[in-house]
Protein backbone atom coordinates (compact mmCIF):
# COMPACT_ATOMS: atom_id res chain seq x y z
CA UNK A 1 0.00 0.00 0.00
CA UNK A 2 1.49 3.38 -0.94
CA UNK A 3 1.57 6.09 1.72
CA UNK A 4 1.55 9.84 1.40
CA UNK A 5 3.71 11.69 3.89
CA UNK A 6 0.80 12.60 6.14
CA UNK A 7 -0.50 9.02 6.01
CA UNK A 8 2.92 7.79 7.15
CA UNK A 9 2.85 10.25 10.03
CA UNK A 10 -0.63 9.08 10.97
CA UNK A 11 0.56 5.48 11.12
CA UNK A 12 3.48 6.44 13.33
CA UNK A 13 1.17 8.44 15.60
CA UNK A 14 -1.20 5.47 15.76
CA UNK A 15 1.68 3.25 16.85
CA UNK A 16 2.75 5.76 19.52
CA UNK A 17 -0.78 6.17 20.89
CA UNK A 18 -1.27 2.40 20.92
CA UNK A 19 1.88 2.02 23.02
CA UNK A 20 0.86 4.87 25.31
CA UNK A 21 -2.46 3.09 25.90
CA UNK A 22 -0.55 -0.03 26.95
CA UNK A 23 1.67 2.02 29.26
CA UNK A 24 -1.41 3.46 30.96
CA UNK A 25 -2.90 -0.04 31.16
CA UNK A 26 0.10 -1.23 33.16
CA UNK A 27 0.06 1.82 35.44
CA UNK A 28 -3.66 1.33 36.11
CA UNK A 29 -3.13 -2.42 36.70
CA UNK A 30 -5.44 -3.31 33.84
CA UNK A 31 -2.58 -5.25 32.22
CA UNK A 32 -0.67 -7.77 34.31
CA UNK A 33 2.88 -9.02 33.93
CA UNK A 34 5.71 -7.49 31.95
CA UNK A 35 4.99 -5.24 28.99
CA UNK A 36 7.68 -4.07 26.57
CA UNK A 37 6.87 -1.10 24.34
CA UNK A 38 8.59 0.32 21.28
CA UNK A 39 8.26 4.04 21.98
CA UNK A 40 10.95 5.72 19.88
CA UNK A 41 10.98 2.92 17.29
CA UNK A 42 7.88 3.94 15.31
CA UNK A 43 9.78 4.88 12.14
CA UNK A 44 10.98 1.30 11.85
CA UNK A 45 7.51 -0.10 12.46
CA UNK A 46 6.03 2.21 9.86
CA UNK A 47 8.84 1.35 7.47
CA UNK A 48 7.82 -2.31 7.52
CA UNK A 49 4.20 -1.54 6.64
CA UNK A 50 2.77 -2.09 3.19
CA UNK A 51 5.50 -4.43 1.92
CA UNK A 52 4.50 -7.97 2.89
CA UNK A 53 1.65 -10.14 1.69
CA UNK A 54 -0.64 -11.96 4.11
CA UNK A 55 1.05 -15.18 2.94
CA UNK A 56 4.50 -13.91 4.00
CA UNK A 57 5.40 -14.80 7.57
CA UNK A 58 6.59 -12.32 10.17
CA UNK A 59 7.91 -13.41 13.55
CA UNK A 60 8.40 -10.75 16.19
CA UNK A 61 9.93 -10.44 19.62
CA UNK A 62 8.76 -9.55 23.12
CA UNK A 63 8.57 -5.93 21.84
CA UNK A 64 6.33 -6.42 18.81
CA UNK A 65 3.14 -4.34 19.01
CA UNK A 66 4.41 -2.11 16.19
CA UNK A 67 5.34 -5.09 14.03
CA UNK A 68 1.85 -6.54 14.43
CA UNK A 69 0.32 -3.25 13.33
CA UNK A 70 2.71 -3.10 10.37
CA UNK A 71 1.70 -6.63 9.33
CA UNK A 72 -1.95 -5.60 9.31
CA UNK A 73 -3.14 -7.30 12.49
CA UNK A 74 -6.47 -5.62 13.41
CA UNK A 75 -6.14 -3.23 16.33
CA UNK A 76 -9.10 -4.47 18.35
CA UNK A 77 -8.11 -8.13 18.84
CA UNK A 78 -4.48 -7.05 19.24
CA UNK A 79 -5.22 -4.63 22.07
CA UNK A 80 -7.78 -6.99 23.60
CA UNK A 81 -5.12 -9.71 23.82
CA UNK A 82 -2.69 -7.36 25.52
CA UNK A 83 -5.44 -6.40 27.98
CA UNK A 84 -6.14 -10.13 28.50
CA UNK A 85 -9.72 -10.11 27.20
CA UNK A 86 -11.49 -13.07 25.64
CA UNK A 87 -11.96 -11.09 22.42
CA UNK A 88 -8.19 -11.04 21.95
CA UNK A 89 -6.16 -12.82 19.30
CA UNK A 90 -5.59 -15.77 21.61
CA UNK A 91 -8.70 -15.43 23.74
CA UNK A 92 -6.81 -13.41 26.34
CA UNK A 93 -4.56 -16.32 27.33
CA UNK A 94 -1.45 -15.34 25.37
CA UNK A 95 -1.04 -11.78 26.53
CA UNK A 96 1.41 -9.22 25.27
CA UNK A 97 4.34 -11.54 24.46
CA UNK A 98 2.38 -14.31 22.75
CA UNK A 99 0.54 -12.72 19.86
CA UNK A 100 -0.63 -14.98 17.03
CA UNK A 101 -2.61 -14.14 13.92
CA UNK A 102 -2.55 -17.21 11.66
CA UNK A 103 -4.57 -15.45 8.95
CA UNK A 104 -1.74 -12.95 8.48
CA UNK A 105 1.04 -15.36 9.46
CA UNK A 106 2.15 -13.15 12.33
CA UNK A 107 3.50 -14.51 15.60
CA UNK A 108 5.79 -13.50 18.45
CA UNK A 109 8.02 -15.18 20.99
CA UNK A 110 9.26 -13.91 24.32
CA UNK A 111 12.54 -15.84 24.00
CA UNK A 112 15.46 -13.61 23.09
CA UNK A 113 16.92 -15.01 19.88
CA UNK A 114 13.98 -17.40 19.50
CA UNK A 115 12.50 -15.37 16.66
CA UNK A 116 15.06 -16.48 14.09
CA UNK A 117 14.62 -20.27 14.22
CA UNK A 118 10.85 -19.87 13.83
CA UNK A 119 11.22 -17.54 10.86
CA UNK A 120 13.81 -19.91 9.40
CA UNK A 121 11.21 -22.67 9.54
CA UNK A 122 8.74 -20.47 7.66
CA UNK A 123 11.38 -19.73 5.02
CA UNK A 124 12.18 -23.42 4.60
CA UNK A 125 8.49 -24.27 4.36
CA UNK A 126 8.12 -21.68 1.58
CA UNK A 127 10.99 -23.37 -0.25
CA UNK A 128 9.38 -26.80 0.11
CA UNK A 129 6.05 -25.49 -1.18
CA UNK A 130 7.75 -24.02 -4.21
CA UNK A 131 6.15 -20.60 -3.74
CA UNK A 132 7.74 -17.17 -3.57
CA UNK A 133 6.74 -16.32 -0.01
CA UNK A 134 9.33 -14.79 2.30
CA UNK A 135 9.80 -14.98 6.06
CA UNK A 136 10.76 -12.01 8.21
CA UNK A 137 12.38 -12.22 11.63
CA UNK A 138 12.39 -9.02 13.67
CA UNK A 139 15.01 -9.03 16.40
CA UNK A 140 16.80 -6.65 18.73
CA UNK A 141 20.53 -6.07 18.86
CA UNK A 142 20.88 -8.42 21.84
CA UNK A 143 19.46 -11.32 19.84
CA UNK A 144 22.29 -11.00 17.32
CA UNK A 145 24.69 -12.24 20.00
CA UNK A 146 22.84 -15.51 20.61
CA UNK A 147 23.62 -18.93 19.20
CA UNK A 148 20.22 -19.04 17.53
CA UNK A 149 21.19 -16.06 15.39
CA UNK A 150 24.40 -17.67 14.13
CA UNK A 151 22.84 -21.09 13.55
CA UNK A 152 19.78 -19.74 11.76
CA UNK A 153 21.73 -17.34 9.59
CA UNK A 154 24.21 -20.05 8.66
CA UNK A 155 21.47 -22.42 7.55
CA UNK A 156 19.60 -19.65 5.70
CA UNK A 157 22.80 -18.74 3.84
CA UNK A 158 23.78 -22.32 3.08
CA UNK A 159 20.33 -23.07 1.63
CA UNK A 160 19.73 -19.61 0.10
CA UNK A 161 16.43 -19.38 1.96
CA UNK A 162 14.06 -16.39 1.58
CA UNK A 163 14.73 -14.96 5.05
CA UNK A 164 14.84 -11.26 5.87
CA UNK A 165 16.14 -10.34 9.32
CA UNK A 166 15.23 -6.87 10.59
CA UNK A 167 17.43 -5.80 13.49
CA UNK A 168 16.06 -2.98 15.61
CA UNK A 169 19.31 -1.79 17.12
CA UNK A 170 18.09 0.47 19.92
CA UNK A 171 21.58 0.52 21.52
CA UNK A 172 20.59 -1.44 24.62
CA UNK A 173 20.15 -5.16 25.31
CA UNK A 174 18.23 -4.71 28.55
CA UNK A 175 20.95 -2.88 30.55
CA UNK A 176 23.96 -3.71 28.36
CA UNK A 177 25.03 -1.12 25.76
CA UNK A 178 25.52 -2.48 22.25
CA UNK A 179 28.96 -0.85 22.01
CA UNK A 180 30.22 -3.02 24.87
CA UNK A 181 28.71 -6.31 23.71
CA UNK A 182 29.47 -6.48 20.00
CA UNK A 183 32.77 -7.38 18.33
CA UNK A 184 31.66 -5.43 15.24
CA UNK A 185 30.50 -1.79 15.00
CA UNK A 186 27.34 -2.94 13.22
CA UNK A 187 25.38 -6.15 12.89
CA UNK A 188 24.79 -5.70 9.16
CA UNK A 189 28.51 -6.13 8.45
CA UNK A 190 28.34 -9.69 9.81
CA UNK A 191 26.10 -10.73 6.90
CA UNK A 192 28.83 -11.92 4.47
CA UNK A 193 29.90 -14.58 7.00
CA UNK A 194 26.51 -16.20 6.36
CA UNK A 195 26.44 -15.68 2.56
CA UNK A 196 23.87 -12.97 3.21
CA UNK A 197 23.56 -9.34 2.23
CA UNK A 198 23.70 -6.69 4.95
CA UNK A 199 22.19 -3.20 4.93
CA UNK A 200 22.53 -0.56 7.66
CA UNK A 201 20.02 2.30 7.78
CA UNK A 202 18.93 5.14 10.05
CA UNK A 203 15.94 3.75 11.94
CA UNK A 204 14.62 7.25 12.57
CA UNK A 205 14.11 7.71 8.82
CA UNK A 206 10.95 5.84 7.86
CA UNK A 207 11.57 6.24 4.13
CA UNK A 208 15.07 4.79 4.39
CA UNK A 209 13.78 1.83 6.39
CA UNK A 210 10.92 1.25 3.97
CA UNK A 211 13.17 1.34 0.91
CA UNK A 212 15.74 -1.02 2.43
CA UNK A 213 13.09 -3.43 3.68
CA UNK A 214 11.17 -3.49 0.39
CA UNK A 215 14.38 -4.15 -1.52
CA UNK A 216 15.36 -6.94 0.88
CA UNK A 217 11.96 -8.61 0.59
CA UNK A 218 12.01 -8.50 -3.20
CA UNK A 219 15.56 -9.83 -3.26
CA UNK A 220 14.61 -12.75 -1.01
CA UNK A 221 11.47 -13.35 -3.07
CA UNK A 222 13.62 -13.69 -6.19
CA UNK A 223 15.62 -16.45 -4.53
CA UNK A 224 18.75 -14.39 -3.90
CA UNK A 225 19.17 -15.57 -0.32
CA UNK A 226 18.90 -13.99 3.13
CA UNK A 227 19.26 -10.30 3.93
CA UNK A 228 19.98 -8.51 7.21
CA UNK A 229 18.49 -5.01 7.52
CA UNK A 230 19.83 -3.21 10.59
CA UNK A 231 17.98 -0.06 11.62
CA UNK A 232 19.42 2.05 14.42
CA UNK A 233 17.14 3.83 16.88
CA UNK A 234 16.82 4.55 20.59
CA UNK A 235 14.53 2.95 23.14
CA UNK A 236 12.85 5.78 25.06
CA UNK A 237 11.35 3.64 27.82
CA UNK A 238 12.98 1.10 30.13
CA UNK A 239 13.37 -2.48 28.99
CA UNK A 240 9.90 -3.15 30.40
CA UNK A 241 7.26 -1.04 32.08
CA UNK A 242 8.35 -0.78 35.70
CA UNK A 243 12.06 -0.93 34.86
CA UNK A 244 13.74 1.84 36.87
CA UNK A 245 16.17 2.34 33.97
CA UNK A 246 18.98 3.53 36.23
CA UNK A 247 21.65 2.09 33.95
CA UNK A 248 21.26 4.94 31.44
CA UNK A 249 22.36 8.51 32.02
CA UNK A 250 19.39 10.84 32.51
CA UNK A 251 21.02 13.54 30.37
CA UNK A 252 21.44 11.05 27.52
CA UNK A 253 17.76 10.13 27.63
CA UNK A 254 16.64 13.77 27.76
CA UNK A 255 18.88 14.67 24.83
CA UNK A 256 17.55 11.78 22.74
CA UNK A 257 13.95 12.68 23.51
CA UNK A 258 14.64 16.23 22.37
CA UNK A 259 16.50 15.38 19.16
CA UNK A 260 15.72 11.79 18.16
CA UNK A 261 11.96 11.40 18.49
CA UNK A 262 10.86 9.97 15.11
CA UNK A 263 7.44 11.59 15.37
CA UNK A 264 8.90 15.04 15.94
CA UNK A 265 11.36 14.49 13.08
CA UNK A 266 8.50 13.46 10.78
CA UNK A 267 6.37 16.40 11.92
CA UNK A 268 9.13 18.92 11.29
CA UNK A 269 9.90 17.44 7.86
CA UNK A 270 6.23 17.59 6.85
CA UNK A 271 5.99 21.25 7.76
CA UNK A 272 9.38 22.21 6.31
CA UNK A 273 8.58 20.44 3.03
CA UNK A 274 5.20 22.06 2.69
CA UNK A 275 3.42 18.69 2.79
CA UNK A 276 1.23 19.63 5.77
CA UNK A 277 0.60 22.47 8.17
CA UNK A 278 0.91 22.32 11.92
CA UNK A 279 -2.88 22.45 12.08
CA UNK A 280 -3.13 19.44 9.72
CA UNK A 281 -0.80 17.43 11.94
CA UNK A 282 -2.54 18.50 15.14
CA UNK A 283 -5.79 17.30 13.58
CA UNK A 284 -4.25 13.91 12.84
CA UNK A 285 -2.97 13.68 16.42
CA UNK A 286 -6.43 14.45 17.84
CA UNK A 287 -8.14 12.01 15.49
CA UNK A 288 -5.77 9.17 16.40
CA UNK A 289 -6.04 9.84 20.12
CA UNK A 290 -9.81 9.66 19.80
CA UNK A 291 -9.60 6.39 17.87
CA UNK A 292 -7.30 4.71 20.38
CA UNK A 293 -9.25 6.10 23.33
CA UNK A 294 -12.48 4.65 21.97
CA UNK A 295 -10.74 1.34 21.33
CA UNK A 296 -9.48 1.16 24.92
CA UNK A 297 -12.96 1.92 26.25
CA UNK A 298 -14.37 -0.88 24.09
CA UNK A 299 -11.76 -3.38 25.26
CA UNK A 300 -12.22 -2.54 28.94
CA UNK A 301 -15.93 -3.31 28.61
CA UNK A 302 -15.19 -6.82 27.35
CA UNK A 303 -14.92 -9.87 29.61
CA UNK A 304 -11.85 -11.71 30.76
CA UNK A 305 -11.60 -15.34 29.58
CA UNK A 306 -13.26 -18.06 31.62
CA UNK A 307 -10.53 -19.66 33.79
CA UNK A 308 -12.19 -23.03 33.22
CA UNK A 309 -11.06 -22.88 29.58
CA UNK A 310 -7.41 -22.12 30.38
CA UNK A 311 -6.20 -25.47 29.03
CA UNK A 312 -8.08 -25.25 25.77
CA UNK A 313 -5.09 -23.93 23.86
CA UNK A 314 -2.50 -26.13 25.57
CA UNK A 315 -3.24 -29.61 24.27
CA UNK A 316 -3.30 -30.67 20.62
CA UNK A 317 -6.86 -31.98 20.98
CA UNK A 318 -8.01 -28.44 21.68
CA UNK A 319 -10.15 -29.79 24.51
CA UNK A 320 -10.22 -29.00 28.20
CA UNK A 321 -8.92 -31.97 30.16
CA UNK A 322 -10.10 -32.88 33.65
CA UNK A 323 -8.25 -31.36 36.58
CA UNK A 324 -5.18 -33.35 37.52
CA UNK A 325 -4.62 -34.80 34.06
Amino acid sequence: MPYTSLEVYRLMRLMREFEEACIRGVADRQIHGEVHVGVGQEAIGAGLAGVLRDSDAMVGTHRSHLHAIAKGVPLHPLLAEIFERETGLCGGFGGHMHLFDPHRKFSTTGIVGGTLPVALGHAYAARLRGGDEVAVAVIGDGSANTGGFAESMNMAGAMRLPLVVVVENNEWAISVPFSEASATPTIAERAPAYAARGVHVDGLDRDAVHAAFADAVESARRGEGPVIVEATCYRFRGHYEGDLDLYRDAFEKEARLADKDPLMIARNELIAGGHATAEDIDGVDADVRGEIGALVDRVLDEPFPDPATARRHVFSSGLDLPAGV
